[in-house]
């Protein structure tokens, strides 16, 4: 088994001369084998041990056990014990998703602060095949079918090259001592259910069932990258600053998978996938919400922004001379005189009003229902709505319009029009001069 070991560890470029790694050790079989094997290949390695105060007396052994470990091969031993219930609480997660954050962020915070190159699992064929169910189970799309990463980022998996039978053999052969924890005969959790029930099942209509399912994700591996390559390509095409364009995505043969590809790294689930491309033939305006994102679709496009709450009486106040910082508004204001000079540029983000007809301090806020002014080149009212829809505006756009207002009457809609009653004319004596900084807004 060593020499596999040296091999696969070669094949895979998973370390190269004078790497240290830290081992990550529970105290149970697979990790002391990855603990014996770094030592007879003479690959530098440390040990880290998290206990999660879980089992009690029996968590605490595994601590002390690990720690004996770390003196027989006379190598560092860091340890630390976290309070894993409460951290799952406070952040609404599982026991075991709250075990591997805490896990994960302390192994990457000791490799930092010890300039180790690598961190290393003790996962293994098995724990592959196990994985490849739970995934399945679970929905995660291709991507979750391609097994353990060999390698990603900063972490290693020598080990994968094993399985449970192989390993239980080289401890037996080196007479290695390990702990059993006690919860992995268990069927309380996901991967023992398969691992003591699911996988028998299949072992018995085909007995080297093992050997063909991690052979059926080498292959999926394979075929992965070919999507993903794909798929990248479509991607780069119709999603342009968290929009995508709908002519462009239904011109694809793919449009199902691409979206649902796009929308999964924005949490959204595999339901709203179909429910988006049904409405593609309604009005503009629906919704539809994940966890941290809100996707909207309007006449040519989907746009897809964070959510987050919208404040409509938000209001900051104005004086005459100031450059403005409130996200996501960046504005400064300028006082000049009129004059034949002066020439009245036409960009939208600059706005040009009579000093005179202003009332200060002015405020900036954001629009709401029932909100008008009356639009340069107009002599009557318009509901803010009725112009929003007149220059086809989406929802978000909407939403990220901020008003300036003096006197509680709309005197600029930011960066895009100013209010008739207060444009520069030959009477105007100075002008208020309002520039967007931030083309953003």
């Amino acid at each position: 088994m060593l020499e596999e070991f040296k091999k696969f560890v070669a094949k895979n470029a998973l370390l190269k001369k004078g790497d240290t790694t830290l081992i990550t050790v529970s105290g149970g079989r697979d990790s002391v084998v990855l603990c014996e094997l770094f030592q007879k290949a003479e690959f530098p390695f440390a040990i880290a041990h998290c206990n999660f105060q879980l089992r009690g007396k029996e968590a605490n052994d595994d601590e002390a056990f690990v720690k004996k470990l770390a003196s027989k091969y006379k190598i560092n031993f860091f340890s630390k014990r976290f309070k894993t219930e409460v951290f799952a609480k406070k952040n609404k997660l599982s026991i075991q998703q709250a075990a591997r954050v805490l896990r994960y962020e302390w192994f990457e915070e000791i490799r930092n602060q010890n300039s180790f190159n690598f961190i290393a699992t003790a996962h293994h064929k098995d724990d592959e095949l196990e994985t490849f169910f739970i995934n399945l189970i679970r929905g995660t799309g291709i991507a979750g079918l391609h097994g353990i990463l060999t390698k990603r980022d900063k972490i290693i998996r020598p080990l994968l090259f094993a399985t449970r039978v192989e390993i239980d053999k080289f401890v037996k052969k080196n007479k290695l001592q390990f702990r059993e924890d006690s919860s992995n005969a268990s069927s309380k959790y996901l991967r023992n259910k398969i691992r003591h029930k699911i996988l028998p099942i299949f072992e018995k209509i085909n007995p080297s069932f093992r050997n063909t399912l991690s052979q059926e994700i080498k292959r999926l591996s394979e075929v992965e990258k070919v999507y993903n390559h794909f798929v990248g390509l479509t991607i780069k095409q119709i999603l342009k600053n968290n929009t995508i364009s709908i002519s462009d995505l239904k011109k694809s043969q793919f449009a199902e998978v691409i979206l649902y590809e796009v929308l999964k790294k924005y949490q959204f689930n595999t339901d709203v996938v179909e429910e988006v491309l049904s409405s593609f033939n309604s009005e503009p305006g629906k919704q539809f919400f994940s966890a941290t994102h809100r996707l909207v679709k309007d006449r040519e496009k989907l746009i897809i922004t964070e959510r987050n709450t919208i404040n409509a009486d938000e209001v900051c106040s104005v004086s005459q001379k100031i450059i403005l910082l409130l996200k996501p508004v960046k504005i400064e204001f300028l006082t000049v005189k009129n004059s034949k000079k002066f020439k009245i540029p036409s960009d939208s983000n600059i706005a040009c009003l009579d000093f005179e007809k202003l009332k200060f301090p002015l405020e900036i806020r954001k629009w709401k229902n029932g909100d008008f002014f009356y639009p340069l080149g107009m002599n009557k009212k318009k509901k803010l709505s009725d112009f929003f829809t007149d220059i086809k505006l989406s929802i978000p756009e909407k939403e990220n319009t901020w008003l300036l207002c003096s006197d509680e009457k709309i005197v600029y809609v930011i960066g895009k029009r100013i209010d008739e009653r207060y444009k520069v004319g030959k009477e105007t004596k100075s002008i208020y001069l309002v520039r967007c900084i931030d083309k953003n807004v």
